[in-house]
């Protein structure tokens, strides 16, 4: 069934309809109309729904309240968001809150009860803008989640672009109780990010491909990351974190103080303490241009630890370049 609920100026109501219509009805189709629609916080979002705006540009969901809770959080399988965009309440929700204060997150980073894997996941042509802000991440995919894509998604400011994140079960990463959920079979394509801090990062996860990205005037493009604890809690991904993750096609315009690029294979745990050595394989970063310069006496356009399974072909850096980097940048199609 479709639903064309009718907002209005006070964001408590829109809040208020919305969220009934997830809560209380059988998962449709939500059509939310051009304009900006303001909501006094974010939406928990059930399995089963799509939910549409007119388009990216024309269709807006702001969040007001300061709760960090997402502007749209996916908490179901086979749910589609598109043609929207997001703009999330200021918030600072610090180092482990990477889940926290987005315009979109699917998933959780900290389980207290048993995980439900959350798969089927469509998100195409939305805009996440953080403006000036740049203390949180856009859009987070996090914990027990696999088979999602993203398509032809736009960020503007803020910390991380797309932060792709293992999760587990405990109330803090320092005090872990059970195993660790790894995201998988993912498929990241056409991401441009804009004024924010990074384009995007993967941590500790597996069967992921990214294609074709435009990441300017960021601080560090991109980041393949072991994760605190590696594979050493895992279970059902036993065996498979690290393995079958390609980077290909993605430009990056930089300006941080270190890297454009980090590679890393090692992870210090906040459980114990423990460093480990996370093994990869059939990993590879392809086909992509860095341009810019580090700010620190000592920098390096790509900078790989401990992570001798990952392969890097056809890297191309230069300090500077054309104003056109790809096709996706300006004066691409």
């Amino acid at each position: 069934m479709n639903h064309r609920p009718a907002l209005g100026t006070d964001p408590v109501a829109n809040h208020r309809i919305l969220q009934d219509l997830f809560d209380t009805v059988p998962p449709g189709k939500l059509e939310l109309a051009p304009g900006r629609h303001e909501l006094a916080d974010g939406l928990r979002v059930p399995g089963g729904w799509t939910v549409r705006g007119a388009s990216a540009g024309e269709t807006w969901l702001v969040a007001r309240e300061r709760t960090g809770h997402p502007v749209l959080h996916v908490l179901g399988s086979g749910v589609s968001v598109s043609d929207l965009g997001l703009r999330p309440a200021p918030s600072d929700p610090g180092e482990h809150g990477g889940d926290r204060g987005t315009g979109l997150t699917v998933g959780e980073y900290l389980y207290a009860g048993p995980v439900t894997w959350i798969s089927d996941v469509d998100i195409r042509r939305v805009h996440v803008d953080h403006g000036e802000l740049r203390t949180a991440n856009a859009i987070g995919v996090m914990g027990a989640v696999r088979g999602t894509a993203l398509h032809d998604v736009s960020v503007t400011g803020g910390y991380t672009g797309v932060a792709v994140h293992w999760g587990a079960a405990g109330a803090d990463v320092s005090s872990i109780t059970g195993q660790t959920y790894h995201p998988h079979d993912l498929t990241i394509s056409g991401l441009r990010v804009r004024d924010a801090v990074e384009g995007f990062y993967l941590s500790s996860v597996h069967d992921v491909r990214v294609s074709g990205g435009c990441l300017r005037d960021v601080e560090m493009g991109f980041r393949l990351l072991p994760g605190d604890n590696t594979d050493r809690f895992v279970s059902s991904s036993a065996g498979l974190v690290g393995a079958n993750i390609e980077i290909s096609d993605v430009c990056v315009r930089w300006s941080g103080p270190r890297y454009a690029v980090r590679v890393a294979g090692w992870g210090r745990s906040e459980v114990d303490g423990l460093v480990s050595v996370l093994t990869y394989r059939n990993a590879v970063i392809r086909d992509c241009r860095l341009i810019g310069a580090g700010t620190q006496e000592s920098w390096s356009p790509v900078l790989v630890e401990r992570a001798p399974g990952v392969a890097l072909r056809g890297i191309e850096a230069a300090t500077e370049g054309p104003g056109k980097c790809c096709e996706l940048g300006p004066g691409g199609p």
